[in-house]
C-alpha cells in the first residue's frame, strides 16, 4: 500500500451491521447539510428555510429508526463507518461549504441527495436477510423516492403566493448584485476605456495587425485588472453582493469581451473595412449597455442612452484625435 493512500471498503463487502452503521452516519450527515441550508437561507428566504428545517427533522427521524433497529440486532456500539470509507458510494461534494450558494442550486442539490439516498437503501435492502431490517430499508427507500412530492407539500405549506413573490424578488436581487452589476461595470469599462487606445493606434498606424495586438493587450489587461479589483473590493459578507470570486469572474470576463468586440475586426487586413465594422460593433456594444441598465438596473432609457452614448463618443473622439495628431 502506498503511503498516504486510504484503503476503502467495497460496498458489496459490507455486512449488515456495517450497512446499518453506514446508513446511520449518512442520515446524520444529510440532516446536518439540510440544517446548514436552512441556516443559510433563513435571512433572505425564510420560507424555503422552513422547508429544509422539516427535511432535516425527517432525516433525524430516519436516523432514529435506524438506530433502534441496529440496537435490536447488534447492541449499542455502532462502528464508525462513513461515505468516504466505502468505494463506489455516493460521496457528496461539499457544495454546502460554498458561500452564497443560490437557492435553485440548493434545491437541486437536495433533490440529488434524496435520489442518491434512495438508491443506497434499495441496494442495501437487497443484501439484507433479516426481514424487519429489510422492511425498514425498503420503507426508507420509498420515503426518499417521494422527495419531490414531500418537497411540494412543504412548499405548499410554507410558500404561499406572497412568499413565492418575495423569494423570487430576493433571488433576482441577488442575481443582479452578484452577476449583472459587476458584469455591467466590466462591459462598460471594456467597451469604453479601450476605444481610445484601439482607435488611436488604428488612425496613427493604419496597420490592422498592430491595432489588433494593442486592442487584445488592452482588453485582456483591463479584464484581469477589473476582475481582481472587483473580487478584492468587497467580500460580500456585509453588502450581501455575493461571492467575490463570482463577481470577479463576471466583471473580468465582461471587461475583456467589451474590449475585444471592437478589436477583433482588425484581424481583417483591409484598414477601412476593419474600421467600419469596428464602428458598427461599438454602436452595438453601447446599445447593449443601455439595454442592460434599463432592464436590470431600472435606469430610465433616455438617461442611460445619454450617459453611455455621450461617454463613448467622447472617448472615441479622443482616440481618433490622438491617432491623427
Amino acid at each position: 500500500m502506498f503511503p498516504g493512500l486510504v484503503q476503502r471498503r467495497r460496498f458489496d463487502d459490507l455486512n449488515e451491521r456495517e450497512l446499518l452503521a453506514l446508513a446511520i452516519a449518512a442520515e446524520e450527515d444529510d440532516g446536518r447539510i439540510y440544517e446548514t441550508y436552512a441556516a443559510r437561507l433563513r435571512a433572505d428566504f425564510p420560507h424555503s428555510a422552513k422547508i429544509f428545517d422539516e427535511m432535516a427533522a425527517e432525516e433525524d427521524e430516519h436516523r432514529r429508526r435506524l438506530i433502534e433497529r441496529y440496537r435490536a440486532r447488534f447492541g449499542d456500539t455502532i462502528p464508525l463507518i462513513r461515505r468516504e470509507h466505502v468505494a463506489g458510494y455516493n460521496n457528496r461534494s461539499p457544495v454546502w461549504l460554498i458561500e452564497n450558494l443560490g437557492l435553485d442550486r440548493i434545491r437541486a442539490e437536495a433533490t440529488s441527495m434524496e435520489e442518491a439516498a434512495r438508491n443506497f437503501y434499495l441496494k442495501a435492502a437487497q443484501r439484507t436477510t433479516d426481514a424487519p431490517t429489510r422492511k425498514l430499508l425498503g420503507d426508507l427507500a420509498a420515503a426518499e423516492a417521494s422527495h419531490q412530492e414531500r418537497a411540494q407539500t412543504f412548499e405548499e405549506r410554507h410558500l404561499d403566493g406572497e412568499a413565492r413573490e418575495q423569494e423570487a424578488a430576493a433571488a433576482h436581487r441577488q442575481f443582479v448584485l452578484t452577476y449583472v452589476q459587476p458584469g455591467l461595470a466590466g462591459l462598460m469599462d471594456g467597451s469604453v476605456s479601450t476605444l481610445a487606445p484601439i482607435f488611436a493606434t488604428a488612425f496613427a498606424t493604419q496597420d490592422t495587425w498592430t491595432t489588433f495586438l494593442v486592442g487584445l493587450a488592452a482588453s485582456v489587461g483591463a479584464g484581469i485588472s477589473m476582475g481582481f479589483t472587483e473580487a478584492a473590493s468587497d467580500d460580500g459578507q456585509v453588502s450581501g453582493r455575493g461571492s467575490p470570486v463570482k463577481r470577479g469572474i463576471a466583471c473580468g470576463t465582461m471587461t475583456t469581451i467589451g474590449g475585444l468586440g471592437h478589436a477583433l475586426p482588425y484581424l481583417i487586413p483591409h484598414f477601412w473595412t476593419a474600421t467600419i465594422i469596428a464602428f458598427i460593433l461599438v454602436f452595438f456594444e453601447l446599445w447593449v449597455i443601455v439595454w442592460i441598465q434599463n432592464r436590470f438596473m431600472q435606469t430610465p432609457f433616455f438617461r442611460a442612452t445619454f450617459q453611455v452614448v455621450l461617454g463613448g463618443a467622447l472617448v472615441f473622439a479622443a482616440g481618433v484625435l490622438i491617432g491623427n495628431a
